[in-house]
């Protein structure tokens, strides 16, 4: 009975005559679905959760947060029609540790298939390592002002949350395996039963073998025989004993605990990455046939890739936290990146926040019809993401906008005492700003922030040059460098001329010098901020340009 939602709807073409649902978004559209499938289930709709599960055993990504917030997504537009709703943000702190993070201390390579709740803590301010890579998401969540109700898988096993739900399985092991190995042609659980003891003597997990199940003392008995973990060999430590699955002396494999989760916690909704496709596929077919519950309704989301098209990885070092952006972009540009759209791969780096923040700004001109939309379907969907992006409770007025790459490029030529007042009296002069309040000045620190790290080594977006367009720039170049000292005024009167020597509208000129030097459409004066970033770095960035 489970449904799967693929939401295809990212910058596609809005027609303007389709029914709208809720606020517009992909998130209406998924709450509807959900809440008429539960009717048809004939379920109680008191209280409808929705879950996330966090990883424990790296460093949290921008992925892995992403998961989360986009259930609590979810959670919002149930709400929003009368549903009462809660989002459980849900630890694998019993999962163990396969590979030592890249960055963190050669020691932890002693903890290897060691439950993550039972590692020392490497930074020293946990009570353990996965409570420490646990708070990292949770931090994120709380910065982000998403509301959701934290369970420790450590926990649910300690205090039994799971026990009744571990028992049906492990009663139904043969059964699960079979269905395993015919779904997905593994034949491992036809062998051992789904579930990982803690060995009791080398405290690992995995490397223990579950063999048998004694179904009136609800206990497994396994061998310590070792494992391949991370495609290495773990020599098992020989110990033979038994685990109590009542309690957290063991924990089901991914195979079947989802199951035991969404049946333990009455979870409706879970969306998923592509990567656990078939874990979710055998989960579901466990929930239904043997825990007897309708598993939840499911969205499938691709995964957050970094600039090279890989995985962005707890492992791997290519790791970009929510702290991360946060320290440059602002909750609203990170919610964005989440809501704006589910189905589809993203490559993704700390270079596209600019991208993100002002498109920000953009969803808030055409909110408050700045910028007007002439398309019904697309500003309501374009107004609901902008709702959503603001906890459903949208500021009363705009916010001051900027250019952030023209913030960010005053900035890295600001010095450094005074910088933010620098910058806000730059953009004043410009007449891109009149005013600037305490909002807009965490944003030029933001901007700061990341020009620091950024400005210079950020890859240039190429700018597609007519060939006459590339002649006059090439004149603007030539003069800026020929005469490094030459006043705003000057300038501004060189490109004028470059535009009229080569018979090009000025208005096209001056595009493609903001596109080329600030990465948008408009801006300043371009004589004047010539100046102000210095003649030769102007001179660089649009030779950089020619040489494409």
């Amino acid at each position: 009975m489970n449904q799967e939602n693929e939401n295809e709807n990212e910058e596609e073409i809005v027609n303007a005559n389709e029914k709208i649902i809720g606020r517009g978004t992909w998130l209406d559209k998924v709450a509807e679905d959900l809440v008429e499938r539960e009717k048809k289930l004939g379920r109680s709709l008191s209280l409808i959760r929705v879950e996330s599960g966090l990883g424990a055993s790296g460093i949290p990504h921008v992925g892995s947060i992403g998961d989360a917030v986009r259930a609590y997504g979810v959670r919002q537009a149930l709400k929003d029609v009368g549903y009462n709703s809660e989002l459980i943000a849900y630890s694998d702190d019993m999962d163990g540790l396969r590979k030592v993070p890249v960055g963190l201390p050669e020691w932890l390579n002693d903890y290897i298939a060691h439950p993550v709740s039972k590692i020392p803590d490497p930074f020293g301010c946990h009570s353990s390592y996965g409570a420490h890579m646990s708070s990292i998401l949770t931090d994120g969540l709380d910065k982000l002002s998403v509301e959701y109700k934290f369970q420790s898988g450590a926990e649910a096993y300690r205090k039994g949350l799971l026990a009744n739900q571990v028992v049906k399985i492990l009663e139904n092991s043969r059964l699960i395996g079979e269905k395993i190995s015919e779904m997905l042609g593994q034949t491992k659980f036809e062998d051992v039963l789904p579930y990982y003891p803690v060995c009791g003597s080398c405290g690992r997990i995995y490397v223990a073998e579950a063999y048998r199940y004694e179904r009136e003392e609800k206990k497994v008995l396994y061998r310590c025989r070792g494992a391949e973990i991370a495609h290495k060999k773990i020599e098992g430590c020989g110990h033979e004993g038994e685990a109590d699955v009542t309690k957290d002396q063991g924990k089901l494999s991914w195979k079947s605990e989802f199951a035991a989760r969404w049946a333990a916690l009455d979870i409706r909704f879970e969306a998923y990455g592509k990567d656990i496709a078939d874990s979710v596929k055998v989960n579901d077919w466990i929930a239904e046939a043997v825990l007897n519950y309708p598993p939840p309704f499911h969205v499938k989301y691709e995964m957050f890739l970094d600039k090279s098209g890989k995985k962005i990885s707890k492992s791997l070092g290519n790791v970009f936290t929510p702290q991360a952006w946060l320290t440059y972009g602002t909750p609203q540009s990170l919610l964005l990146l989440m809501y704006k759209r589910i189905a589809g791969t993203r490559n993704l780096s700390v270079e596209d926040i600019p991208t993100y923040m002002d498109e920000y700004d953009a969803l808030e001109d055409v909110y408050f019809g700045k910028v007007k939309e002439e398309n019904p379907a697309k500003l309501r969907k374009t107004k609901g993401l902008y709702e959503y992006i603001n906890h459903l409770n949208p500021p009363k007025a705009p916010s001051i906008h900027a250019s952030y790459r023209l913030i960010a490029q005053i900035a890295s030529v600001a010095p450094k005492e005074g910088r933010t007042d620098y910058v806000i009296e730059r953009l004043k002069s410009y007449r891109a700003i009149k005013e600037a309040d305490e909002a807009f000045r965490e944003k030029v620190r933001l901007a700061a922030n990341w020009a620091d790290e950024f400005s210079k080594t950020t890859e240039k977006t190429k700018v597609e040059l007519t060939p006459v367009e590339r002649i006059a720039v090439a004149q603007i170049v030539d003069f800026i460098r020929k005469t490094p000292k030459a006043e705003a005024e000057t300038i501004q009167n060189v490109i004028f001329e470059a535009a009229k020597t080569n018979s090009i509208p000025p208005t096209d000129l001056f595009r493609a010098m903001y596109r080329i030097l600030i990465g948008t459409n408009r801006g300043p004066r371009l004589g004047t901020y010539i100046v102000d970033i210095g003649t030769e770095r102007a001179a660089d960035s649009l030779s950089e340009q020619l040489d494409q």
